[in-house]
Parts: structure tokens; sequence; C-alpha cells
């Protein structure tokens, strides 16, 4: 079954079906392929609960994966039982392994234009955006036109994480600088449809609107700088920068700016977060700047500011 897996790509082709996304197509196949192994190749209709607890615990003991890692494997069996199997595992009588509260790495405003400052181009200003917007980097590369709004400084974020749509600030500084970008974007979009090529759009729209991609609406702010297949439709276009360019010259910036603390990406959205409770800034305001479900979730930041110990003063400062 495991050698030319008929059983996975009909399980490929359920999940395009549903519309989830690539990267969650991945995950589900991979995990899938790992539970399969694990259990010798046995067919996962000749498993069940049993099995599945089992292969779920063995990730957390033998496996040492994260809890979120752990989470994400039992999404997909219970998607490859439940949806497409159809078949109910009950009750699995099983708990999560318990998530250790980490607080988030923060970047004070002068380690951010420490790191900026060794920043250039394209690089720079996605930077720039998920300091100012409190993006995700894949949230942002995901950019179109028609995503910006340059009249009232804000973005439309679609298709977020949790399939959300939100909308967020820009700052005027980036606003002037993607003036430029959309205007470069547009010069490569009206080559490219000379040649029948436009960029990559979400699953089946191309087939709706056969000639949206010839609007500028549709075009990625940052353009990958080649073309490719569509992943689902297997129709050439444009896709995205990749987010691999941008994490290779922000970790070199970091070591430039010799900041010692671990910074990916993902610190500039953390820091936003921060930074505007800093300011005074309502939880709630930024909470939906986000796109957090759970204030809960928002709330991790107070304890980065130490405002969740409510003005307490050290005993040592009463001596």
């Amino acid at each position: 079954m495991m050698s030319s897996s008929p059983f996975l790509e009909a399980i490929r082709q359920d999940i395009r079906l549903r519309g989830y996304s690539i990267r969650t197509e991945k995950s589900y196949l991979y995990w899938i392929k790992r539970y399969i192994l694990f259990n010798h190749k046995r067919h996962p209709s000749e498993l069940g609960a049993l099995e599945v607890k089992c292969f779920l615990s063995w990730l957390t003991t033998n496996g040492h994966v994260a809890v979120n890692t752990q989470k994400v494997a039992l999404n997909a069996l219970v998607f490859l039982y439940h949806k497409y199997l159809h078949i109910e595992l009950g009750d699995l009588g099983f708990t999560l392994a318990s998530k250790q509260r980490r607080l988030p790495t923060v970047l004070s405003k002068k380690e951010v234009s420490k790191v900026l400052s060794h920043l250039k181009g394209t690089a720079k200003l996605i930077i720039e955006i998920l300091y100012g917007s409190g993006l995700r980097v894949n949230e942002c590369l995901r950019l179109r036109i028609q995503d910006i709004n340059l009249d009232n400084f804000s973005l439309l974020i679609r298709d977020g994480k949790g399939n959300k749509d939100r909308q967020t600030l820009l700052s005027q500084s980036s606003a002037k600088q993607l003036t430029h970008y959309i205007e470069k974007a547009i010069v490569l979009q009206q080559a490219d449809n000379l040649n029948g090529i436009g960029p990559s759009l979400p699953f089946a729209l191309g087939k709706k609107y056969p000639n949206a991609y010839r609007q500028t609406a549709w075009m990625f702010v940052f353009p990958s700088q080649n073309i490719c297949q569509h992943p689902l439709t297997g129709v050439t276009c444009r896709h995205h920068r990749h987010d691999s360019t941008v994490r290779k010259k922000l970790q070199r910036a970091v070591q430039l700016a010799n900041i010692s603390k671990r910074v990916t990406c993902h610190t500039f959205r953390h820091s936003f977060a921060t930074h505007l409770l800093e300011k005074g800034r309502d939880i709630r305001t930024v909470q939906e700047l986000l796109g957090h479900n759970d204030l809960n979730t928002t709330q991790i930041y107070t304890h980065v500011l130490g405002q969740h110990y409510a003005g307490t003063s050290s005993p040592m400062d009463d001596l």
C-alpha cells in the first residue's frame, strides 16, 4: 500500500475537495503515513482507538515531540477516521501532554532598530511590516494588492490562522515603500500576462473567473522571482516569495546586530503586541489586531511586561 500510495493519494484528493490548505494537506499526510508505518503498514480500517492512543503516547515518550506537534498528529488521525473512513473512534481516554508555559521572546525598540539597520530591500520591508502590523511571516508574503489600503493605512489579512480574515494597521513609513512595490508588481504582472501567466490564485477561483489572473487586485505585492506550477491545478503561475529567503537574511542581520536572544520572524509579531500594550493600548484591541480567538492567548504579553503583578513592588524596595 505504501509503495504506490493509492490510499494516501485518495486521502490527498479528499483533503483538496474540502478546501484545506497545502500546509495542512502535507502535515496530515505526513502523520497518517507515520501512523501506518508505526503499525507495520496495516490498513487504518483494521486499527482503531487503541492503536491511535498507542501511537500518540509513543510520540511523546519515544519521539519526544512537542505538545503542539502531538496535537497536529491527533488532528490528522481524527480527520483520517472521522471524515475519510467514517469510523468513530469514540473516547480515546487519552490526555495530551501538558504544555509548559514559555514566555515569548520580545525585542526592545532599540533591538528592533539594530536588526533593521542590518537589513535592506525587500527583506527589510517585510520585517518592518511584521513588527509594524503584527503579521505572521506568511501572512505578509501572501499579501495581494487588493489587501492593502493606503488611504486609511490598513491591511486585510485573508485566510489567516484558523481560516479567519482580519484587518490590522499599517505604518505610514511602510505604506510609502509599498507604493513602489505595488508599482513593480503590476509591471511584472503585465509582462507575465503577455505569456498567459499570472499570480497563483486561490483554489478553483481560476476556473470560476478565467481572467482573474489579469486583474491587478490579485497580484502578490512580494512576488517570487521564478514561475512555477500550481500544486493543485498544475497551471503555470507566479507565486509569492518563499519565507526561507526572509528567514536567512534575518538570521544574518541578528548576528550582525550582536543580539543574543533567539530571534525569528515571529519575534517581531510578539514585539508588536508587547510594545502596543506598553503604550497603554487596550488588550482587546491588541487581540483583534493579532487575530486571537481567546483573550488568554493575548494575555501572555502582559506577563512579558509584568502587568499581571498589578503594580506589586518587591519587598526589597521597602528596606
